[in-house]
C-alpha cells in the first residue's frame, strides 16, 4: 500500500478514477471508427472501450494516482473485453498509475490461488513466470473468511501488492447482512478486525498494511467508525458523486495526517462531458480532467494536505 499512498502524496490528490466503460458511455466518433474497423462485433466494442480508456488514462495520469477497471464491464464483451482490461492495466501501469482491479473475487485454496497468481502474481508456463494481468491490488469478498484471503497474502508480501477486502459497502440494501450483528458486533465490524489482524504482518512505512478495506462514502457515521476502529487499514472508498456521497461524507476516511484512504469516482469522471454546458462529445477527455481536478480540490477543502510521516 505504500506505493498508493507516495503517489497520492506526491499528486496531492486521494482520488481513484474508476474506469467501467459501458458502451453507451463512450462518444459515438470512437464507436463509429472501431465499427469501421472490426464492425459491430465483440472485437468492435473492444476496441472501443480500449480508446476510451486510453484517452482518459493519458487526461487523468499527471493528476490521479490510480484508476480501478470494473472487470465486469469487460467482460460482457468476451475475450476480447478481456482483452482490452488487460492493455488498459497495462498501459495505466506504464503512465505511472497504481491500478486496482475491482473484480471482488471470492474463493478458497488453490481456486483462490489461481485468482491471485492471474491478478496479482504471476502464471507459471514450463518453468517461466509470465505475469497475466498484472494489476497493483484487487478487490476481494472476504465473507469465506481466512481459507478465502490467505492464498492472497503470500503474493501480497513477494510481489508488493495489496487487496480491499469487502467491509461496508456503499449499496441502499448493504444493511440487509452487514448491518446485522454477531453477538455484540455487527457483521461489518467484524470483517474489519478480520482485515486488520490478516494485514497484520504487512504493515509498511505509513503504518498501513496490504489489507485494506471498502468502506463506502453513502454511510459517512459508519466510516467515521471504521477509520477509529482499524488504524492499519487503508480504505477504498466508494460512493462518491453519483451514489450521492460527497466530500463531507468522505473525510471521515482520513487519518489526521490526511491518508488512510482513496476516494472512487467512476461515471463522474468518465461521463462528465454529458453534465458540461456547451461540451461534446470530444471534450470527454478534457471533461474528465476537469471533474478529476474538482474533485481533488473538493476534497482537499475538507481534509487539508497529504503529508508523509
Amino acid at each position: 500500500m505504500d506505493r498508493l499512498i507516495d503517489k497520492i502524496i506526491e499528486l496531492q490528490n486521494p482520488t481513484v478514477a474508476g474506469l467501467d466503460p459501458k458502451l453507451d458511455f463512450v462518444p459515438e466518433y470512437i464507436k463509429e471508427e472501431c465499427f469501421k474497423k472490426y464492425g459491430k462485433t465483440l472485437e468492435g466494442a473492444a476496441a472501443a472501450l480500449l480508446e476510451f480508456n486510453i484517452q482518459l488514462i493519458d487526461a487523468l495520469c499527471d493528476i490521479v494516482p490510480a484508476v480501478k477497471p470494473q472487470a465486469a464491464y469487460y467482460e460482457m464483451y468476451g475475450w476480447q473485453g478481456v482483452r482490452a482490461l488487460s492493455e488498459t492495466i497495462s498501459y495505466a501501469k506504464s503512465k505511472g498509475m497504481y491500478v486496482i482491479t475491482d473484480g471482488k473475487r471470492n474463493d478458497i485454496g488453490t481456486t483462490m490461488e489461481a485468482y491471485a497468481k492471474a491478478h496479482l502474481g504471476t502464471t507459471d508456463i514450463g518453468g517461466e513466470e509470465v505475469e497475466a494481468f498484472g494489476a497493483d491490488a484487487l478487490t476481494v469478498n472476504g465473507y469465506l473468511g481466512s481459507d478465502g484471503i490467505n492464498p492472497l497474502l503470500d503474493i501480497c508480501k513477494s510481489r508488493d501488492k495489496s487487496i480491499f477486502a469487502l467491509v461496508k459497502t456503499s449499496n441502499p440494501s448493504s444493511g440487509e447482512l452487514q448491518d446485522r450483528k454477531i453477538d455484540s458486533k455487527t457483521v461489518y465490524e467484524t470483517m474489519g478486525d478480520m482485515c486488520e489482524s490478516w494485514g497484520e504482518s504487512t504493515r509498511g512505512k505509513y503504518g498501513y498494511s496490504a489489507v485494506g478495506a471498502v468502506v463506502g462514502a453513502t454511510y459517512p457515521e459508519m466510516l467515521r467508525e471504521l477509520r477509529e476502529k482499524l488504524p492499519h487499514t487503508f480504505f477504498l472508498v466508494p460512493g462518491y458523486g453519483a451514489q450521492g456521497g460527497g466530500a463531507e461524507d468522505a473525510k471521515f476516511a482520513f487519518d489526521k495526517n490526511g491518508i488512510g484512504a482513496i476516494v472512487n469516482s467512476s461515471r463522474g469522471i468518465m461521463c462528465a462531458w454529458k453534465k458540461e454546458q456547451n461540451a461534446t462529445e470530444r471534450d470527454f477527455a478534457a471533461a474528465a480532467r476537469r471533474e478529476a481536478l474538482r474533485m481533488r480540490d473538493d476534497l482537499r477543502g475538507v481534509i487539508g494536505d497529504m503529508k508523509a510521516l
